[in-house]
């Protein structure tokens, strides 16, 4: 399985960016690929997360409203809109799928997910 991210920068407060993951090797009859985000000094946290079809989505309180997680299962692509950025959303961003199925109150859990990109950075200022 590879999962390789793409779209971060620069950007100003309020701005925007889209980034995208390009899965390959991942083939789940029932999976859950997601978003996670780790600034300098902190824990890497969950930012959204979808089950399989989009029938369940997640995301974090501190970005419900400005982001959005989709999936495009034709090129087997994840993407992350983030719109109206704020300077506390700048870190490196992961794409991560998950080997089963995590429960609701998980899914924003590291451990929770086995594959994992190399990451892009994203800074607001």
């Amino acid at each position: 399985v590879q999962l390789v991210e793409s779209g971060g920068g620069l950007v100003e407060v309020g701005g925007s960016l889209r980034l995208s993951c390009v899965t390959s090797g991942y083939h789940r009859k029932r999976n859950c690929i997601g978003w996670f985000r780790e600034a300098p000094g902190k824990e890497r946290e969950g930012v959204a997360a979808m089950y399989t079809g989009g029938r369940k989505i997640f995301y974090a309180e501190a970005v419900r409203g400005r982001f959005t997680i989709s999936r495009n299962n034709v090129n087997n692509t994840l993407y992350l809109q983030m719109n109206n950025l704020k300077p506390e959303d700048t870190a490196s961003y992961y794409c991560a799928a998950a080997s089963f199925v995590p429960y609701a109150d998980t899914w924003n859990k590291v451990g929770e997910y086995t594959f994992w990109g190399q990451g892009t950075q994203v800074t607001v200022s």
